[in-house]
This record gives C-alpha cells, structure tokens and sequence, in this order.
C-alpha cells in the first residue's frame, strides 16, 4: 500500500508538474516579446497556484471515485459520472486560473486565451482521469488473476492431501490386527504429516528440507507394509534442501512411484530422491524400480496431473516435470524448479 502511494503521488506531482512548465512556456511565447520581470514572477505564482489547487482537486476526484466506488458501477452508469467529474475539476481549476489572472495580471489573458485555457484544462483532466481508472483496472485485473491463481492452487492441494490419506489409512487399517504396535507406529507418522499440512505457512512453497521430512514419514509407513520389498536412498545436497517447493509436490510423485512402480512388482524395488542445484535451477530427481505402462482403464493419473498444473500457476514455463523410463529396469520423474 506504501508504495502505491508514492507512486501515485509521484504521478501526481510530475505529470501536473510538466502540464505546468508548458502552459508557463506557452503564455511566455505567446506574449511576443520578452516580457517584464514583474509580470513573470506573478505568472509563475499564478501557475504555482494552479499546480496545488490541480493536484489536490484531482486527488479529491479520486477520493470520490473510491469512496462512491463508481469503479465497480457498469459502464452506462460510471462513465457519466467520471466525465462529469472531471469536467466539473476542470472548470473549478480554470476559474481558479482566470481570477487570478485577473487580478495579478490585470485581465491581460483575452476572451479567446480564456476559452483555450479552459478547454485545455478541461481535456487534461478527462485524459488524468482517463489515465487512472485504466491503471486502476489494470491492478484490480492483476490482483483478480492472483486471487485465482491461490485459489486454484489450494483446490489443487486439496485433491493432493485427501488422496495421500485415503492411501496411508488404507495401509494402516491391514495393521491393525496383524501388528497394533505397527500400527501405532504408522498412526503417529500419518500424525506428523497431518499436522505439517495444518501448521505450515499459508504459502504456496516450503523448504525442500521440510517436505522431505514429510515424505520419510510417509516411505517409513509404506516400508512397514511392503516389509523388505521396498528400499529407500536419498541424497539431498546441503544447498538444495534450502531451496523452495511446492507442498506435497515431492510426496505426490514418491506416492506415484511406490504404487506403479514398487507395488506393481512381486519383488519391490527401489526408490531413491535425489535433489542437487544445477545452472541455477533445482533438479529432482525421483527414480523408482519399475517401468512405464499404458494407463489402466479407469485410472485418472489426477496426482500426476495436479504436480504438473501447480508448477505451471507457480513457475510457468520456467518448471517442468517429465516421467520417463531411465533405462530397462527404472523410471524415473524429472521436476526443474528456478532455485
């Protein structure tokens, strides 16, 4: 908000400001010949008046504009009343012109000086008018698109976090009968998960360091249900796990891997995480046992889908993530984010 201010009084005073300096030039010029000292130094108090009585009708102008919030009207109903405005400044601030004139000047400014000048001033003020409600819509169109920006974000991370759940209850409830310490063990893990989801900042990244936590949590509760099948390798570097990522972005890919890859086999596999800093971007790097298959019929790869449209709203074409077969015997997801 501070620095909307000052830009706007920035614009203010050097837009009006060079508006001044020209209409001084100008009835200088017009004059023929160089005129007096005296007459000069009461021109420029005359224009120095206009340049405060202009800057703070418009300013009250705008305080109109917000606090009738003619902005938010339909355009039949706003634009007369904007024009009308500013029309109504404009005339204020010649008159204002003319008097003085009239009594510095002595009355030098002739009839069809006074309607030049009015009609300049006039038009200048529709164009200041004109001016701010364009920029004004151009911040409310760009703080539109960030609201839906978030929102969608948050939709997205809301179809990510029930989905992980369903998965993680759905393993702890085989325990339970067959290993209560087990599964106590699996309750308390889904438990830190739960509550880094409720916790973390209300932003759109977090550490790599802490979302890394998270997915150990939830590796350590698939490692419990695919006993030895499953095998985890990390390899974080110091300066990664400091980079930003987006929540539950690393977890929905480990998840994709455990239950194409690592599940779809008798003999499990491997999955192994790897985060280093290249060329000013940070590269992850999923890898799982396994390989890539048609989709099953019915199958709606929503996580996969979800990981590639948050990094799209969030990054742009400055983020990718690839899915492809390393060699005969892995897969691995690819995720480039600028570091």
């Amino acid at each position: 908000m501070k620095t909307r201010n000052t830009a706007y009084w920035l614009c203010q005073i050097l837009g009006w400001g060079a508006y001044t300096v020209i209409g001084i030039l100008a009835t200088i010029l017009s004059q023929g010949s160089v005129p007096p000292a005296g007459w000069i130094l009461r021109l420029l108090f005359n224009y120095a008046i206009f340049f405060l009585s202009i800057i703070l009708l418009t300013h009250l102008l705008r305080a109109q504009i917000r606090k009738r919030q003619w902005l938010s009207l339909p355009m039949r109903k706003s634009v007369p009343r904007l024009v009308a405005a500013s029309i109504l400044v404009g005339i204020c601030s010649a008159s204002q012109v003319i008097l003085l004139d009239a009594v510095t000047l002595r009355g030098l400014t002739n009839q069809t000086g006074v309607l030049s000048m009015t009609l300049s001033v006039i038009g200048t003020s529709i164009i200041w008018m004109v001016f701010y409600v364009v920029i004004i819509r151009a911040r409310q169109a760009r703080e539109m698109e960030a609201h839906l920006r978030e929102a969608q974000l948050r939709a997205l991370e809301g179809q990510v976090n029930p989905h992980f759940l369903f998965n993680s209850l759905n393993t702890i409830r085989g325990m339970i009968v067959e290993d209560p310490g087990i599964a106590q063990d699996m309750v308390t893990r889904l438990a830190n998960i739960l509550r880094y989801n409720l916790e973390r900042e209300k932003s759109s990244t977090v550490p790599l360091k802490r979302e890394i936590e998270v997915v150990a949590d939830y590796l350590a509760i698939e490692s419990i249900r695919f006993d030895d099948r499953l095998s985890v390798r990390m390899e974080i570097e110091p300066a990664a796990a400091q980079s930003q990522v987006p929540p539950m972005l690393i977890q929905t890919l480990v998840e994709n891997a455990v239950k194409h890859g690592i599940g779809a086999r008798t003999a499990g596999g491997e999955i192994a995480i790897r985060a280093t800093i290249r060329n000013g971007a940070l590269s992850l790097e999923i890898v799982n046992s396994g390989q890539l298959s048609a989709p099953r019929e019915g199958a709606t790869q929503i996580g996969l889908a979800n990981a590639r449209e948050r990094l799209r709203l969030l990054y742009g074409e400055h983020a990718s993530l690839r899915l492809e077969n390393r060699d005969a015997a892995t897969v691995a997801a690819m995720v480039s984010i600028p570091a």
